[in-house]
């Protein structure tokens, strides 16, 4: 029997299987402060699958900030957490992330440790996430703050290595992420090598402007897409990108 637990990713497998594509607009608190208003009644209006809500370093109340959220809206929100400090029992969802394309033991496993016992009693659903960083032209703040080198394009049989090591793992999905404001996407080429090699879900972010590159993503076989830095400076866009990715059909 499905528990409320498995709901999220459950409706994450179902979608694949049934060659349905997601998006989630990625919310980082920090970037909405003072003048700087949440987009409620775009998002409201467009329905995305998922709201992420995390940044690589949070100075403002992420409980605050979801409680806030799930007053206007009603979407799964999700913590895509950059340390143990981002975390709240009133989401819905947690990525679970383990840094795979670096070596930094504190985001393989340390920060998991620190945080284990709270999220364990809380309820929230866990979605255990091998999280990739592929050069996306600059460098990125996750590249920063974790001290960890991304993974070329030039070498995409590494950044499949990669992947497959978190299925093997037992992650539940795969996120290759190009870095906030990333100069460029992920190339639809290693998007499908990565895709071809998994059977779980593949999450793609990072650099993501326009309808364009979401249809490159999406045939290539993305099943999630994730934009950020762009709705937050073209709110409007939320709307179309999100009808765009669930009319799509391969």
């Amino acid at each position: 029997m499905e528990s409320k637990r498995d709901k999220l990713y459950s409706y994450i497998l179902q979608q694949k299987n049934l060659r349905k594509k997601m998006i989630a607009v990625l919310l980082d608190p920090d970037k909405y402060t003072g003048s700087e208003q949440v987009p409620y009644r775009e998002i409201g209006k467009a329905q995305p699958d998922f709201i992420f809500v995390g940044g690589s370093g949070i100075n403002h109340s992420i409980e605050d900030f979801v409680l806030a959220l799930k007053q206007h809206v009603d979407i799964p929100v999700v913590l895509f957490p950059g340390d143990v400090q981002q975390f709240t029992p009133h989401a819905d969802g947690l990525l679970l992330l383990s840094l795979i394309s670096g070596r930094n033991p504190d985001l393989l496993i340390g920060q998991h440790v620190k945080a284990a016992c709270a999220i364990a009693a809380s309820g929230v659903e866990v979605l255990p996430t091998g999280y990739i960083l592929v050069d996306g032209g600059k460098q990125s703040s996750v590249e920063r703050v974790s001290q960890t080198q991304p993974l070329s394009e030039d070498n995409p049989h590494a950044i499949l290595s990669t992947a497959l090591a978190g299925q093997l793992l037992g992650m539940k999905l795969v996120y290759l992420e190009a870095g906030s404001g990333a100069v460029h996407a992920i190339s639809a080429a290693t998007v499908q090598t990565v895709s071809e090699g998994l059977s779980i879900p593949l999450i793609v972010g990072g650099g993501i402007r326009s309808i364009q590159q979401i249809d490159a993503a999406l045939q290539a076989g993305a099943d999630l897409v994730v934009i950020g830095n762009h709705f937050e400076a073209h709110p409007e866009d939320i709307l179309p990108f999100t009808a765009y990715i669930h009319q799509w059909k391969p």
